[in-house]
Formats: structure tokens, C-alpha cells, sequence
């Protein structure tokens, strides 16, 4: 589950709790391309006002002119699609072909009120919650939920998870620590920052991350790290960052970086293969961290560093910096080309 629907979940509690009826709409299913993955929400207010997002657009126009014209629905939950045909499809914004089936669950009253701000204060807490509507009576029920659930519906029941799904370790509470964990909590990382040094802990102030100031290699195995983890390395000291790699590596976690140069990734690599680290352990670490976007900041490292957390998430390899260069000469070299024949 994104922030976005923890805000939805939010908007829900503050408008049932003024006397308003909400529409609820989740994303069931998806067939083709879609714009929003399953899980997404929306929520329409009986005024037609929204917040969230299921699709492109069009989708969120049509649902909330049917609130506007019939009001919230009195019946119990019931699914929608949209985009059965081309035609549809096009209609609403989905790419050609595409389905999408919604969920739509009326809130209304002090029950409904009580049963979001539950889950809204339990994913705040950290915790991963399954909510399971069922569908003849309307009701919820939350429960402790894994990771590796998701979205379901069995024609009686309906589930969806809340809360963070993935982990990430910082090695390090510098300055591009601070910058990366408050983008990475945007991201919906439950984000654990490790730190021994107290110079460094005793500024650090960033809300929604954890701090610990145990050793680097206690800490990765403390945490037991599985495939929704990630670990970055950060300090630039070989003490700190190397105590955490040898033993990230030997894990499943899906992403392992260390900051530094070319020259200081390899020389790390020849240290980590003195801890008896195979080959295959070692190809595994991100050296560089982060992909080549040209930057220089701090905040713009953040930004390359994540956007390689990501695509190795999502399981997408990002261009290297060999590919960059190649497709940026060839561009000039087409330039050039253009401008021998315009002369």
C-alpha cells in the first residue's frame, strides 16, 4: 500500500466523521496495462468531492458524476468494470484493450468512521493489516497480515494489505542519509537507519524512520533480512559500510549498494573477498550506488540512489552510465550529421 491511500484512508475518517457518506473505490484487478496497480484508491464524497486515484482520469470523472447525480450507494459493496471493449477502454483513459475492476464500498456512520481510523493507526504504527470486507453484509475486520499477501476477492470476501511491504537499511546518518530516508518513506520504506557513531545520531530527527546504534553487521543480522529488504551503505568508512555488506550479500535482500567512486567500489570488493565472499555474492553489490542522472547534490544523489532501489524492485534494469554516454554521442553525431547537410 502507497501514502496515496493512506491519505484516501485519512480523507475517509475525517469526512464520515463531519456526517458525510463516502464512495470507497479500490482497485480489484487489472487486465493489460494499467495506471494504477491493484490495491489503489479512491474516495468520493457525497458532494463529489475526491481524492486518490484508480485510473488516468476518466474513471474518477464518471464515478464521481454518478455520486453527484444518485449520492453515495445504500446497497452493499459490488464491483465495476470499466474498459470491456476498445471502445470503452478508450473512453476512459485505459491503454487499448485494457480492463480494470473496482470495488465500491460505501462508508457510512460511526462503525465505519471507528474501523478506518483503526487501520489509519495501525499502518501509522508500522504494521502490515489485512482488511477483509465481506461482501453480503459490508462489514471489516482487520487482522495481521505478510508480505507476501495481496490483493483478493473470493466472491464473499474481499481483502486488500496496508501498511509498509518493504524494508530498507541505511548504514550511516549523514547528510544524504537524511535526504534519501525522507524520499524513501514517501516510497512507503519501513526505513531503519544504523548508525554507531554519536556525532552523527544525535541530530538525526527524521520522522517516520528508525534509528539504531548497534554495529552495521548485528544490525543486518538482527534484522533477517528477506527479498522485500533492501540495504545502502552510506559512511564512506570501510569499518562501518564493509561490516554490513559481507553480511547483506549473503542474503536474499534485492538490493545491496554502497556509495564511493569506481575505484573505492573496487577496492571494497577486494576487501569483502577477504571475508571468503564469492564471486557470486559480490556481483550481486551495487558499486556506484544509484544510476547516472548527473548528479551532484546531495539531494540529487538521493534521487539517482532510489531510482535504482526501484528498478530492481520492480525488477526493470536502469541504463548505465556506458549506455548514457553512448546515446548522448550518438545524438551529438546525428546533430553534426543534420547540420553538414543543412550547410
Amino acid at each position: 500500500m502507497d501514502s496515496v491511500n493512506l491519505e484516501v484512508l485519512r480523507a475517509c475518517q475525517r469526512w464520515i466523521g463531519t456526517g458525510h457518506r463516502v464512495l470507497l473505490v479500490t482497485v480489484v484487478k487489472t487486465w493489460g496495462s494499467s495506471p494504477r496497480p491493484e490495491g489503489s484508491m479512491l474516495a468520493v464524497r457525497d458532494d463529489g468531492t475526491v481524492t486518490g486515484s484508480v485510473s488516468g482520469g476518466c474513471i474518477e470523472d464518471d464515478l464521481i458524476e454518478r455520486v453527484r447525480r444518485h449520492g453515495v450507494m445504500r446497497t452493499r459493496p459490488q464491483v465495476a468494470r470499466y474498459g470491456i471493449d476498445a471502445d470503452e477502454a478508450h473512453r476512459f483513459g485505459l491503454p487499448c484493450g485494457g480492463t480494470i475492476e473496482l470495488m465500491l464500498e460505501p462508508l457510512d456512520g460511526a462503525n465505519d468512521a471507528q474501523g478506518i481510523a483503526t487501520l489509519c493507526a495501525r499502518i501509522e504504527a508500522g504494521e502490515l493489516v489485512a482488511r477483509t470486507l465481506d461482501m453480503s453484509s459490508g462489514t471489516a475486520t482487520l487482522a495481521t497480515a505478510r508480505a507476501t499477501e495481496g490483493v483478493t476477492l473470493d466472491g464473499e470476501r474481499f481483502v486488500t494489505i496496508h501498511g509498509p511491504r518493504y524494508r530498507l537499511l541505511v548504514i550511516g546518518a549523514g547528510q544524504l542519509s537524511s535526504y534519501l530516508c525522507r524520499i524513501a518513506t514517501g516510497l512507503d520504506y519501513h526505513v531503519t537507519v544504523c548508525d554507531p557513531r554519536e556525532d552523527y545520531t544525535q541530530a538525526w530527527d527524521i520522522p517516520g524512520t528508525t534509528l539504531v546504534r548497534t554495529m552495521p553487521d548485528d544490525t543486518v543480522l538482527g534484522m533477517r533480512l528477506d527479498r522485500r529488504s533492501a540495504v545502502i551503505a552510506l559512511t564512506h568508512d570501510p569499518k562501518l559500510d564493509d561490516l554490513a555488506l559481507m553480511e547483506a550479500l549473503k542474503t536474499p535482500a534485492f538490493y545491496v549498494g554502497a556509495l564511493g567512486s569506481r575505484r573505492n567500489n573496487a577496492a571494497r570488493r577486494e576487501r569483502l573477498r577477504e571475508f571468503d565472499l564469492p564471486d557470486a555474492q559480490l556481483a550481486r553489490l551495487h558499486g556506484p550506488a544509484g544510476i547516472y542522472i548527473g548528479s551532484r547534490t546531495p539531494p540529487e544523489i538521493a534521487v539517482s540512489i532510489l531510482a535504482e532501489v526501484t528498478a530492481a524492485k520492480n525488477g526493470v534494469s536502469p541504463p548505465t552510465i556506458l549506455q548514457v554516454e553512448g546515446a548522448k554521442a550518438a545524438r551529438e553525431i546525428a546533430a553534426s550529421a543534420g547540420s553538414l547537410c543543412l550547410g
